[in-house]
């Protein structure tokens, strides 16, 4: 089924070669129209989701570059039996969040902003992507199908959630008093450095002992995803939240699908078309013929061979190729016309007599008209 989703473009009133700074001056301006915060109106929210939904993809460039090329469709495998997480955030950012992802500042006081400054900060730290290459059968690429993908991956640690330490057994550290700085005097200069012995913390911390301090441990998952109908080798599917996890509070990676369509033995796919070789004989070609042929779909087709066919005409059966990814509909059957000629030899065996078969032959030569033997480009 085609996505009934609006296009994020359109959402977010920017055209599809809009530069990053483009994108993020629409949506910091619809933000200041539609936030909750900002506006009371009972549709501003839905329409704030939609504008947040947006702009996480298009602000993301891998997410941008297979919408660009999928559209929704890219995303469809981010679903599975285990509800995995959506390919975007469906709460509504703090007003104050969007603000200091652009100005890299907030609403904090310039004595707070100084003093945090003073301890070790750890930032939120993105978990890596992981990529996996998933083999697919024609008929599959055709139907659409569930697969499902081995991976193992770095997770949050259970024990210490992810900290990397054993939690309320931190001590305040011995040499900066707590401060996270220590302060060297010579005569009147005063110098203040990041405390050797906590690095700033201003704590001392015990490394958790399941995961030494890393803060995650290694999990093997098979992960289910939805590979869409009409999907092609090189197609990529993006499963949120499925990478490695982040550091320091900051969100897993993605899992990445590249899709590979394996040849089948009897159709050859051009993008959202295919083509099938049927064999005539001679006769049928020269007085035209009814030939019966397969389709992806299961069900047999009745295709018109039309009289006077030459070798390698094709004749399209529209609807009777792939899916689309964008948008709804199928692509066309192209059905290839091979010239099935006997040799002399063969007519022999089945007729008894290959002089007077091969004397016929002649003949029809001689009334044929003759071809032209190259063609003008």
């Amino acid at each position: 089924m085609p996505s009934t989703k609006k296009d994020y473009y359109e959402i977010l009133g920017v055209p599809r070669n809009a530069t990053q700074e483009e994108i993020k001056k629409a949506y910091r301006r619809l933000a200041r129209k539609y936030h909750p915060d900002i506006n009371k109106s009972p549709e501003a929210r839905e329409k704030f989701k939609e504008i947040n939904e947006a702009y996480q993809v298009l602000s993301d460039p891998e997410k941008r570059r297979l919408y660009d090329m999928y559209g929704h469709a890219a995303f469809e495998g981010t679903q599975s039996q285990e509800q995995q997480q959506t390919t975007y955030t469906t709460g509504i950012p703090d007003l104050e969040e969007i603000l200091k992802d652009f100005f890299d500042f907030g609403f904090d006081t310039i004595f707070e902003r100084a003093t945090r400054g003073r301890r070790e900060r750890r930032r939120p730290v993105k978990g890596d992507d992981i990529y996996r290459t998933v083999e697919v059968s024609l008929e599959e690429a055709f139907e659409g199908v569930t697969v499902s993908v081995p991976v193992e991956r770095e997770v949050e640690c259970s024990s210490c959630g992810g900290a990397g330490y054993e939690r309320g057994k931190e001590r305040r550290c011995p040499t900066c008093g707590g401060t996270g700085q220590v302060v060297q005097r010579q005569f009147i200069i005063t110098i203040s450095q990041t405390c050797p012995t906590c690095r700033g913390a201003g704590v001392l911390r015990d490394p958790c002992r399941v995961c030494g301090g890393r803060g995650t441990v290694r999990s093997k998952e098979e992960i289910k995803v939805r590979i869409p109908p009409g999907v092609d080798t090189g197609s990529k599917l993006v499963v949120e939240g499925k990478g490695h996890a982040g550091r320091f509070g900051g969100p897993p990676g993605n899992l990445y699908i590249q899709v590979k369509v394996r040849p089948h033995r009897i159709f050859e796919r051009k993008g959202e078309d295919l083509y099938v070789d049927v064999s005539v004989t001679f006769p049928e070609a020269v007085l035209g013929t009814e030939v019966e042929v397969p389709t992806l779909s299961g069900k047999k087709v009745k295709v018109k061979v039309p009289p006077g066919t030459k070798h390698g005409d094709l004749i399209e059966v529209k609807g009777e190729g792939m899916p689309r990814l964008r948008g709804s509909g199928r692509g066309s059957l192209f059905v290839r016309v091979n010239i099935d000629v006997p040799k002399v030899g063969l007519l022999e065996k089945v007729m008894g007599d290959g002089r007077k078969i091969e004397s016929l032959l002649r003949e029809l030569q001689e009334v044929l008209p003759k071809p032209e033997r190259l063609k003008v480009r």
